[in-house]
């Protein structure tokens, strides 16, 4: 699926390599972060209503989809890092303070940069995550075979990588599957897209990267700046109802430790809320960003 008639493509050159997005719509700037192991077209059946409102940004993370993917040896695979490209690519936008809303590894990069920017981020969206560190310290025989990717992903290189080239297609089309709805099926193309850089050894590669980071340089980060650096700006939280977060946490309540203003709801829709709710997304957004 793709985006409504006036987004535009763009590349933007940051620190740690190129970002590619779209830009379209008018009004205050909403930057959307798409999760794994998608790319920003997750958000296109979500951009026309919020483009009426809003000036939409949405882009591929590093690693992903159109965006650059230097080798991991020089670049900062930690969600610090990847925060970093994205405040980077909203100041070339000519967007100094913006909303965002991320879902799966993109919420992990939005609340990072809540925490690392809030003079950046006027209001934050997270979808179908709770902190990094939260679900590392809870884990549990559930979280272990529930969650396995974390740490499939995150095993030392190059045995996840060599596992995935050998049947990329497979993989991705497993998590898409199990991850969603019953009955829920993914654009063609969208799909395609998806599968495409899972072919890329350079890309699989980045994305290992930042799993090793999550275990790592991000938990650590979060279980020193959760109590001492909680998100100040109003935080949305959306969650599936039919999935891990509704059976295994209470999400509002532990996100009520890491920001002083927290509102939210689950959603009946499997874990890629946007793609498979997107008129409920949307509507929860518009009542949220204004």
């Amino acid at each position: 699926m793709g985006f409504p008639k006036g987004f535009r493509e763009f590349d933007i050159d940051t620190t740690a390599g190129t970002i590619h997005g779209v830009i379209g719509g008018q009004g205050p700037p909403l930057l959307l972060l798409h999760g794994f192991p998608q790319t920003h077209l997750m958000w296109a059946a979500v951009a026309a209503p919020l483009a009426s409102g809003h000036t939409v940004v949405a882009t591929d993370l590093r690693g992903y989809g159109g965006s650059s993917a230097p080798s991991p040896s020089v670049a900062d695979y930690s969600m610090r890092g990847l925060a970093l490209d994205q405040t980077e690519v909203m100041t070339a936008l000519g967007f100094d303070r913006f909303d965002v809303a991320g879902h799966d590894r993109g919420a992990r990069c939005a609340y990072r940069m809540a925490i690392d920017h809030p003079e950046r981020v006027a209001r934050l969206a997270v979808l179908d995550i709770v902190p990094t560190a939260e679900a590392f310290d809870r884990a549990d025989h559930s979280f272990a075979l529930g969650f396995w990717v974390w740490s499939f992903l995150a095993a030392p290189a190059p045995v996840p990588e060599n596992l995935i080239l050998a049947g990329a297609d497979g993989f991705i089309d497993h998590v898409l599957e199990v991850w969603a709805d019953p009955g829920f099926e993914f654009a063609e193309d969208d799909r395609l897209a998806y599968r495409r850089q899972f072919h890329d050894r350079s890309r699989v590669h980045a994305i290992c990267a930042q799993y090793r980071c999550a275990a790592t340089i991000d938990a650590d980060l979060d279980r020193i700046d959760g109590p001492r650096r909680p998100i100040s700006c109003p935080t949305l939280v959306l969650w599936s109802a039919s999935g891990a977060l509704a059976q295994w946490y209470e999400p509002l309540d532990i996100w009520r430790r890491w920001s002083t203003q927290v509102e939210g709801e689950s959603m009946r829709a499997g874990h890629f809320l946007p793609e498979e709710a997107p008129d409920l997304v949307s509507r929860r957004f518009l009542e949220f960003f204004g």
